[in-house]
């Protein structure tokens, strides 16, 4: 599991590291239940900031990282 962009792990990123403390669970679980760009065909998912950083994409259905 890894954001292609910044290729860090949800262990790596603060935002998931917290989220994940608050809901007890681990960062990778999290990512898995909760990231809406999570692609569980390959592991991607992109980060609040690197989301951003590519400008945001949609799609109709939710936009998922490839």
């Amino acid at each position: 599991m890894i954001d292609p962009w910044c290729e860090k792990t949800p262990d790596q990123i603060q935002e998931y590291i917290d989220a994940a403390r608050e809901n007890d669970t681990t960062p990778e679980e999290y990512v898995r239940t909760e990231e809406a760009t999570y692609n569980p065909e390959n592991g991607h998912f992109c980060c609040t900031a690197c989301y951003i950083a590519i400008g945001m994409p949609s799609r109709p259905g939710g936009w998922k990282a490839p």
